[in-house]
C-alpha cells in the first residue's frame, strides 16, 4: 500500500539525515516519489519498509567517526576512558564506526587526528561525528567545525552536554600554552616588566591547575 511520508520520516527509515536525502536527490542517487507545488519532497514508505524494519534498503556509505582527545601524556587513562565510552555508545546504536584519538592541547589546530578528521569531512567521507564533550574537539573554534559538518551533511552527536570533569585542568594547560607563546614574543623585546607579568600569570595558571 502506497503511503507518502515527509523527508524527515524517510531519513529516519534510512538512518541518515534529511540533508543527506536532499543531496541524494540532487545527485540523482535517490529521487522522491513526489515533489509538491511548494517544493516539499515526499517518499513512498512501502519502498522504505525494509529500512524501517531495521534492514536498510540503502545506507549512507560515509563513516561514523568517534573522536577523543586529552591534553597531555599523564591523561592517557582519560583518553582510554573516552574511547571506551564512545565505543560502547556507537556499538549500542549498531553503527559501523572508527575511533580517532589525539594527544594535545585544545588550542592546537594541527593535531594529527584533528587534521585527518577535517580532511575526511571536507572530502565527504564522514556521515556522523561522535564526541563525549564539545571541548574534546577544540577549546575554541569547535563551532566552526560544526558549521562545516552542517554544510557537508554530517550528523553531530555529543554524548554529554554538561561541563567536562577535566575542564579546569585542561583550561589551565591551554592558558599556559597561550602564555608560553606570548612569552617568546615579549621576552624577545627584553622587557622586564612584561617578563615579570608573564611569570605571575604562569604561576597563577599552574596553581589553578594543580
Amino acid at each position: 500500500m502506497k503511503r507518502l511520508v515527509s523527508i524527515g520520516e524517510a531519513a529516519k527509515a534510512y538512518g541518515v539525515t534529511p540533508l543527506t536525502l536532499r543531496r541524494w536527490h540532487e545527485s540523482g542517487k535517490l529521487l522522491p516519489d513526489l515533489v509538491t507545488e511548494g517544493g516539499r519532497r515526499r517518499y513512498d514508505l512501502s519502498k522504505l519498509q525494509p529500512a524501517a524494519e531495521g534492514r536498510p534498503a540503502q545506507s549512507d556509505p560515509r563513516r561514523t567517526i568517534a573522536y577523543a582527545r586529552v591534553s597531555s601524556h599523564d591523561q592517557k587513562p582519560d583518553l582510554e576512558r573516552q574511547s571506551q565510552v564512545l565505543e560502547s555508545y556507537c556499538a549500542a546504536q549498531g553503527w559501523t564506526y572508527e575511533i580517532v584519538t589525539d594527544l594535545g592541547s585544545g588550542m592546537n589546530y594541527r593535531k594529527k587526528g584533528l587534521k585527518r578528521l577535517l580532511d575526511d569531512i571536507i572530502e565527504d567521507r564522514v556521515g556522523r561525528l561522535v564526541i563525549t564533550h564539545q571541548d574534546r574537539l577544540l577549546r575554541f573554534g569547535a563551532e566552526l567545525v560544526f558549521a562545516i559538518c552542517q554544510t557537508k551533511g554530517v550528523e553531530i552527536v555529543i554524548l554529554n552536554q554538561g561541563e567536562d570533569t577535566s575542564f579546569e585542568e585542561d583550561l589551565a594547560r591551554d592558558v599556559l600554552e597561550i602564555i608560553t607563546v606570548f612569552s617568546a614574543r615579549l621576552y624577545g623585546a627584553r622587557s622586564r616588566k612584561n617578563a615579570k607579568l608573564l611569570d605571575g600569570m604562569r604561576k597563577a595558571a599552574e596553581a589553578d591547575g594543580a
